[in-house]
């Protein structure tokens, strides 16, 4: 007959309550940086990142608690196998989060943030609730702090713009915008034109460009403003990766 002591119970309900406790923590935690993902409209976005945070502290759970049931002198368990399988498990989700269009690489950022998140939610499944906030505070560092250093590095010359001009056609705007590219020293590899429809009495073209040159980009963008007949201008960094 075996006997069941209040102490007992005790004992078995304070490591399922800091079980629970590790998996809320993951929670909020994973929330926290998937919210700052969806704010920026990104393609994994609040429920993605909270449910792989949430998902790695449940593994990590299982790993080391699953299995104390069976554990003997004769049947041993490395738990850190499960943890190593959702590091290389998560790529594939953060694969799916990358794409190419054309040269210019989108997602990457995205993908490191769903790849962090399954950290914090592991960190935070392991007990290591220090170090998955600080984690969580690392990312929003890197976040918010380093995108507006990123954005006042100086540029390569090689580096590639995508130009967007809108003009009224009939007026010679195109060969002028082609002549202020070349006399900043931008070269253009690529080029499309497209023509909506009317506008006015008068057709609206928009030409997107690729240029890239020695020159500002912003000098560029105000001089092709300014010729007679462009009615909009803009860029971006063709080969930027998308925060």
């Amino acid at each position: 007959m075996v006997l069941v002591t209040p102490v007992s119970l005790a004992v078995e309900a304070v490591p399922e309550l800091e079980q629970a406790v590790d998996l809320a923590i993951a929670l909020v935690l994973s929330a926290a940086i998937g919210a700052e993902r969806e704010i920026r409209q990104k393609s994994a976005g609040l429920r993605t990142h909270t449910l792989v945070g949430f998902g790695a502290a449940l593994f990590m759970l299982v790993s080391k608690h699953g299995f104390s049931d069976i554990l003997s002198e004769h049947v041993t368990l490395d738990p850190s196998r499960v943890a190593a399988q959702i590091v290389s498990g998560i790529g594939f989700i953060g694969g799916g989060l990358i794409f190419v269009r054309r040269d210019a690489v989108k997602g990457l950022t995205t993908a490191a943030a769903v790849w962090l998140t399954a950290g914090v939610g592991m960190a935070a499944g392991a007990g290591l609730w220090l170090l998955a906030a600080l984690a969580t505070v690392g990312h929003f560092v890197v976040m918010l702090g380093l995108t507006p250093l990123a954005a006042r590095l100086p540029r390569s010359r090689h580096t590639p713009y995508a130009l967007t001009v809108s003009y009224i056609d009939g007026r010679g705007a195109f060969s002028r915008i082609l002549t202020e590219c070349g006399a900043r020293d931008f070269a253009v590899s690529e080029l499309s034109i497209e023509q909506p429809g009317e506008r006015r009495e008068a057709r609206t073209v928009t030409v997107s460009m690729t240029v890239h040159g020695p020159g500002s980009i912003g000098d560029l963008t105000s001089a092709l403003a300014g010729i007679d007949g462009v009615l909009t201008v803009s860029s971006q960094d063709a080969g930027a990766r998308q925060l």
